[in-house]
């Protein structure tokens, strides 16, 4: 394109020369008028020549002012084999690769935004003035609300969160630290802050994640270790001195004193005895993963009422998705402890009912209550207030309704009695 303009230049000078060479014979008024004629002619052709050249320009603006707003779906359409077209198709191939880098770029944005936005973890971003910028479905969760908490303060917001949330926001500590939801037990959380800029401005990235659960099933694999090495001890023990016992009611048949057979008798009673609470721990330590099923919840409460005397509402028509042998047992398990509480069975009850995805079985009696302490350590294992008791009732509760990805929570009742809590995710 150059070299055409160059051309016309060129054109435009040797037709000014023969015009002053040819006409300088003529008068000096007809000499100017033939020049200037000369002259408009090949103004005229130039303008036919770098018409193309025009356009051209334009037409690179406007794709310079897209490529500054963001925009790079403008293409120039000029192809000529000459300098502009270089530089046209110079200026295409740029324009696609900041497409595709776009493109890339909006795909990442929109896998991250998905990553964070279905992560359990409660993530939240504030600017310095503690204003959020960013959070997740978690987060809003987290804070009580079903709208979008953008814009709200942290301390604002901090008020509607679980007791004790306010104190973390205030100290800014990391770690640790405990939660105490409405009717729920304690919860174990951890929260990590990081600090960077956006927009140079100063933001910190708050990432909470529930630990309670975590905390509970490290504490329960090591409880079912120690009881699988002191079931095997057990049995190992058990065995020959079963066989001993055996061996010696041989060796004194027919004796004649009768202290020594109650002696064999009272031994092999007592071997009976701690081999079935052998096998009742490790029934806890083998606890299989749930086989999950839809099943009706009243025809599971009319057979449990066939057994134990308890009240619940028979117009309750639910299906739930659980292994309906391990549910039974935890019903089984919590009854007996209710009518052993000392409460009245007329006052014993089971209440169901779904709410937000979740099923949620309340025990309830009307006994002597728990001890603040007896209420945080029911649910360890061997841990029981009982004299006979195996201190696995409530365990196995525990171990259950992990296993079904839920949790369970003691409470006191006001007017005496306690109530047992068990909220279970509606497992499809």
């Amino acid at each position: 394109m150059l070299s055409r303009l160059y051309l016309v230049v060129l054109l435009i000078a040797l037709c000014a020369c023969a015009t002053l060479f040819w006409f300088s014979s003529l008068t000096l008024n007809m000499t100017i008028l033939v020049t200037l004629s000369i002259l408009i002619g090949s103004f005229i052709l130039a303008r036919f020549f770098l018409s193309d050249f025009r356009s051209g320009i334009e037409a690179l603006e406007l794709g310079m002012l897209n490529i500054k707003d963001g925009e790079f779906s403008t293409s120039l359409s000029y192809q000529k084999e000459d300098e502009f077209g270089r530089l046209c198709s110079l200026y295409n191939e740029t324009v696609e690769q900041l497409r595709k880098e776009k493109h890339w770029l909006y795909q990442r944005e929109l896998l991250l935004d998905k990553v964070t936005q279905s992560s359990p973890d409660v993530l939240f971003l504030t600017d310095n003035e503690g204003i959020l910028v960013f959070s997740n479905i978690a987060a809003r969760d987290f804070f009580g609300s079903s709208a979008g908490i953008e814009g709200a303060s942290i301390y604002d917001l901090a008020k509607n969160a679980p007791n004790g949330f306010d104190d973390v926001i205030d100290s800014m500590k990391e770690g640790l630290f405990t939660l105490t939801p409405n009717e729920q037990e304690q919860q174990t959380w951890h929260i990590s802050k990081g600090s960077f800029s956006l927009n140079n401005h100063p933001h910190i990235l708050f990432i909470l994640k529930q630990m309670t659960r975590e905390l509970s099933r490290q504490e329960v694999a090591v409880w079912k270790k120690v009881i699988r090495v002191i079931s095997h001890e057990l049995n190992n023990s058990l065995g020959p001195i079963s066989s001993m016992i055996h061996s010696g009611k041989i060796l004194t048949k027919g004796s004649e004193d009768e202290r020594l057979s109650r002696v064999f008798s009272t031994i092999d009673e007592r071997i009976k005895h701690l081999s079935e609470f052998v096998q009742g721990y490790g029934k806890f330590a083998k606890l299989p993963e749930p086989k999950i099923q839809a099943i009706d919840w009243q025809p599971m409460l009319t057979q449990l009422s066939a057994h134990w005397q308890f009240t619940f509402d028979t117009s309750v028509s639910a299906t739930v998705h659980v292994d309906p042998v391990q549910i039974e047992q935890l019903l089984i398990n919590l009854l007996k402890n209710a009518h052993e509480s000392g409460s009245d069975r007329e006052k014993i009850s089971i209440l169901f009912k779904q709410i937000n995805r979740q099923s949620i079985i309340e025990v309830s009696d009307r006994g002597q209550g728990m001890a603040d302490g007896v209420l945080s350590s029911a649910l360890i294992p061997f841990y029981s207030t009982k004299s006979s008791g195996s201190g696995l009732g409530l365990a196995l509760c525990r171990e259950i309704t992990d296993a079904h990805h839920g949790h369970i929570a003691l409470q006191n009742r006001e007017g005496g009695g306690v109530t047992v809590r068990v909220v279970l995710p509606n497992l499809v």
